[in-house]
């Protein structure tokens, strides 16, 4: 059964994928449907460009949702695949602008970002209201399935 498995990661890492819980996704479909399947987060890389985004979403009238994220995150690709690819999540979201620190290199920038939320590691979701303050109360610490997930929204819209 491994065999079998490897051999599966091994094709779907030869057509470009890479998520080692769906081996095959996008075998049977072309890209334009595949990247459909998820939510599509902005991404961030410091601090500042953390600010910056949040004082565009304050003007716009818009809560951000800030998703700490790592390639070796195996927490971070369920996240994706299962919880963010649902559509009631993607409904949830549909008034938050989505952003994404991608901490897989763990560079000082990185690490400075993880530090300013005392957080260790992926994966860990925050989210910041119109005043650009989090709502530290609400973060979401490990996976949550879509059901789960979409009640935590709920705690946190206006």
């Amino acid at each position: 059964m491994m065999i079998v498995y490897g051999v599966l990661l091994l094709i779907g890492l030869s057509m470009g994928n890479s998520n080692p819980l769906k081996p095959l996704q996008g075998f049977a479909m072309n890209n334009a449907q595949a990247a459909e399947q998820g939510l599509v987060f902005q991404r961030i890389r410091s601090i500042a460009e953390l600010d910056e985004k949040l004082k565009q979403a304050s003007s716009q009238g818009k809560q951000v949702i800030l998703d700490f994220y790592a390639d070796w995150c195996v927490s971070c690709k369920e996240m994706e695949a299962y919880t963010f690819a649902d559509p009631k999540v993607k409904q949830a979201l549909n008034d938050f602008v989505l952003l994404q620190a991608d901490v897989t290199e763990n560079s000082d920038v990185d690490k400075a970002l993880l530090e300013k939320f005392k957080l260790i590691g992926p994966p860990a979701i925050l989210f910041f209201g119109v005043n650009q303050q989090e709502h530290s109360e609400n973060r979401v610490i490990g996976y949550q399935d879509a059901e789960t997930f979409v009640k935590s929204l709920q705690q946190i819209k206006p």
